[in-house]
């Protein structure tokens, strides 16, 4: 991987001898545009850094990864850049008390979302730039000290081409060709930002009253490309923007501290959003060309509350280093769902988190690599791959039973507490501890033990004995540490029981509904519960051990539970008991205890009656999942024609223009097996066939063209007429991805170069052809590449930047090729390369974890076949 990696033992011995009393940073990039004068394209980045040394005579190194290094000045002396700059890491020598350092150099821009992005628009030629810099690419825009706890206040000056716009943290004028931005606030590193361009801006305002009587007024401002103009709804962006500052300012009770607030929605974006105090950006996709669902409208807030939840628990209060990553990340998760409920028009967004979120997390919480919420990040490759599911959606669960453990009042009273001792300052997991528990009086020590510094998820059963009379006798929940036998304890540690917060409730059919008739909280600790309050109770057709779900686990069922389900789950009439009925029996699709055609089953029975549009499509991502990975491969084809026949009849039965229907629409796409199939949606193209209230609009048109591409329906031709129709820069990145698709040797073989052994591609085409190359119908196509895999995978990984590297590495094992034999050439790979580089095994072993996990799940669905043909 270039550039020398930072390891966290090096990050301490930096900070106990430096502090950094302020950053004096200026960009020229007017060389963004025109002919490139070098090859990289570089930029001029002139850096002076005003520091203490706290043992004058030591030496330490700042952080730049450049191409070239102009000159170098400590403390008015002209250092031989020659001597002391390597290409990632400056040597400072003899240092003073107080120095100043003075670093001219030439950084390159980037193309793969790392740095200073350079993106050419292809619809106008336009150039646009913004930064991404989490965890440590700052280094490739300006000299410094890449690590959290070395905060520092910012001035950003930037030279850029006549016609642009340039934005920073801080609020900027033009003058004399210069754009100068007021200082920030002490922050991290990694949370500066620049963007520029001749973005699309649109302004508004936020203004409140503070407890003392003063007026907060902070500017908001929201920016994309000019070619998504047309199509930028900022008037939701900013009611939502103004909906969190309200519900912030009233939980939080520390005034937003870093001026204005800008948005930005920016083109082959890595991520999902970046906190950046004062700038926010955001991968441009939540901009939405097309009609879609109001899932994605949800998911758009509940991003933009994260990131702002960021402007306390993050930026104004930053974690020491990486292990404490949870201290930002599991806050924001928790509190974007929070303030989405509390004070948006998204009032069951813990029905999205439950189904969506704790997904992501029990899938992570299970895989060899899993890890406590508070990890142990040796560098800042570790760094880079714990921005997972479990410091995101497991971490923030965690804190949602918290909140019931503690009480809202006290951990929010925690958080201002925190706030108000720690702001502009770095903090640890002690310090968040102890100011909860002087608001809620508990011993949080143990319950961090228990639930942050232990690694898996528990499962809770369901025993339920009854009596002469038919009534409850004894209700008692069962915990295990682990799943199935061939499911090993968290390797981190030894198995963890732990103290659970929980709601149980019984349910009944009355009148065709399945109902809830009595509840119970009660506090599950040890490896068997007994609920005295259900005790008596009349005899439940289905219990629910994590009502509400108020705490992490794995929910399974008794066996009257289970039958009730496969007959009545949609009459379930609560959505959160429905969406926690529907992610339970996902779970034990996973693990290998139902069989995957008993999955798909359920869905094409009861997902039609399901009202929340995000439940649904996550229904349909999992019926898909089910029949790819973990049918039996003589069931497929079976299972393929039975999920497109459903697809297309709840299609036709949706309600004409609901967004229901158009979730049967992409799922009919996704799931089209034959030629009636295809004809069908090179019809709806043609206009030649129409379904009443369908609208098959652009973005559309690209979803029916993919499955068109990948069996061999649609050629390249007809791509070629659908680009001219969208030559944009999304109409690009949907043809790369079908061209991909096309199922041919030749076609895979040139993804597959131009991905592996050439860097000519942007991050965004990267993905894109890495979609299109890997489709579940071509397995005998994609059998070559199984065995190219393992041979190319150290080369990736130590010559591209990590996240083209976490790209490739992830996006082309041979999961497709699910049998033994990958099994064995991934376990081969691991023995002969035990000493590559921790992350990039890591990748492997969860792929390979969720290769085996698939083929566990085939196995059981053939015995499930064997037994109904006995």
């Amino acid at each position: 991987m270039p550039g020398e990696n930072l390891s966290r033992d090096e990050a301490r011995e930096r900070a106990a001898l430096l502090s950094v009393d302020g950053y004096e940073v200026s960009l020229d990039v007017r060389s963004a545009v025109g002919e490139a004068q070098d090859e990289p394209r570089t930029f001029r980045s002139v850096t002076t850094i005003r520091f203490r040394c706290s043992e004058p005579g030591a030496a330490s190194f700042a952080d730049l990864v450049a191409p070239s290094v102009t000159a170098v000045t400590l403390n008015g002396k002209d250092l031989d850049p020659g001597e002391v700059f390597d290409g990632t890491r400056i040597t400072l020598e003899d240092l003073a008390a107080e120095n100043e350092l003075v670093v001219d150099a030439r950084c390159a821009y980037s193309r793969t979302g790392e740095g200073l992005h350079r993106f050419v628009d292809p619809e106008d030629g336009e150039v646009y730039l913004y930064t991404q810099y989490e965890p440590a690419d700052s280094r490739r825009v300006f000299a410094n000290f890449e690590q959290p706890d070395l905060k520092a206040p910012f001035r950003f000056e930037v030279r850029a081409p006549e016609e642009w716009t340039v934005w920073s943290n801080g609020a900027g004028e033009l003058s004399d060709g210069v754009w100068r931005f007021a200082e920030t606030k002490p922050i991290s590193t990694y949370i500066t930002c620049v963007v520029a361009g001749p973005y699309h801006y649109v302004t508004d305002s936020y203004s409140r009253t503070l407890p003392d009587g003063t007026t907060l007024d902070i500017p908001l401002g929201a920016l994309c490309r000019k070619g998504l103009a047309p199509y930028f709804d900022a008037d939701d962006v900013f009611l939502i923007t103004r909906q969190g500052l309200d519900f912030f300012h009233d939980h939080f009770d520390y005034p937003y501290p870093f001026g204005k607030y800008d948005q930005a929605f920016v083109p082959e974006y890595n991520l999902g959003a970046m906190e950046n105090p004062g700038l926010v950006t955001f991968r441009e996709e939540y901009i939405f060309r097309g009609k879609v669902t109001q899932a994605s409208y949800e998911a758009r807030a509940n991003v933009i509350l994260h990131e702002m939840a960021h402007m306390w628990f993050g930026d104004l209060v930053t974690m020491v280093w990486w292990d404490d990553l949870w201290l930002k990340e599991s806050f924001a998760d928790f509190m974007g769902t929070f303030a989405n409920v509390g004070a948006t028009r998204f009032e069951n967004a813990w029905t999205t988190f439950a189904n969506r979120r704790k997904a992501w997390a029990y899938r992570a919480d299970q895989l060899p690599s899993t890890h406590p919420v508070t990890a142990d990040i040796r560098d800042l490759q570790d760094a880079k791959l714990n921005f997972d599911g479990i410091t995101y959606a497991k971490g923030a669960s965690v804190l949602k039973q918290l909140v019931a453990y503690v009480g809202q009042d006290a951990f929010l009273e925690g958080a201002r507490r925190y706030f108000k001792r720690n702001a502009y300052g770095n903090t640890r997991l002690g310090d968040l501890l102890s100011v909860l528990e002087e608001t809620s009086g508990r011993d949080m020590g143990a319950w961090a033990g228990k639930w942050l510094q232990t690694a898996g998820v528990n499962s809770l059963t369901p025993q339920v004995l009854l009596d002469g009379d038919g009534r409850v006798a004894e209700l008692a929940v069962v915990q295990e540490a682990a799943g199935p036998a061939h499911q090993p304890a968290p390797p981190t540690g030894t198995p963890e029981l732990r103290p659970h917060r929980v709601a149980i409730g019984l349910y009944r059919l009355e009148d065709g509904a399945l109902v809830r008739y009595a509840r119970a909280e009660a506090d599950v600790d040890g490896p068997r519960t007994v609920i005295t309050e259900l005790a008596g109770a009349d005899a439940p057709e289905l219990v629910l051990v994590n009502d509400d779900d108020l705490t992490y686990c794995k929910i399974r069922f008794d066996e009257t539970s289970l039958a009730t389900l496969r007959g009545h789950l949609g009459s379930l009439t609560d959505p959160l008991a429905r969406a926690l009925c529907w992610s339970a029996l996902w779970n034990l699709t996973r693990d290998a205890l139902l069989p995957a055609r008993d999955f798909v089953d359920l869905v094409l029975r009861f997902a039609s009656r399901e009202s929340d549009i995000g439940v649904l499509q996550m229904l349909q991502a999992w019926a898909e999942s089910a029949l790819v990975h973990y049918a039996a491969p003589e069931w497929r084809a079976t299972g393929g024609r039975l999920l497109a026949e459903g697809a297309l009849r709840e299609l036709r039965q949706a309600a004409p223009g609901s967004e229901h229907q158009l979730a049967w629409a992409r799922f009919f796409a996704s799931t089209a097996a034959d030629g009636p199939d295809f004809g069908l949606l090179r019809e709806l193209l043609a206009g030649t066939a129409t379904i009443d209230g369908l609208d098959v609009d652009q973005e559309l048109r690209w979803a029916f063209l993919e499955p068109l591409t990948a069996h061999g329906a649609a050629d390249e031709s007809v791509l070629a007429a659908e680009l001219a129709r969208d030559d944009t820069a999304s109409g690009k990145r949907h043809q790369v991805r079908c061209l991909a698709a096309r199922p041919s040797a030749a076609v895979k073989a040139q993804a597959w170069a131009q991905v592996v052994e050439s860097q000519a591609l942007s991050n965004a085409l990267v993905e894109a052809t890495i979609a299109g190359f890997a489709q579940p119908s071509q397995r005998e196509l994609l059998a070559p590449y199984a065995e190219r895999y393992f041979e190319v995978i150290a080369r990736i990984w130590e010559d591209r930047s990590i996240q083209i590297g976490m790209d490739v590495v992830r996006g082309l094992y041979p999961s497709y090729q699910d049998g033994p034999r990958t099994l064995e050439a991934t376990d081969a790979w691991l023995t002969v390369h035990a000493d590559a580089p921790p992350a990039l095994r890591r990748l492997v072993l969860e792929a390979r974890d969720d290769l085996a996990r698939a083929l566990r799940g085939q196995e059981c669905d053939a015995r499930a076949a064997e037994a109904s043909a006995s």
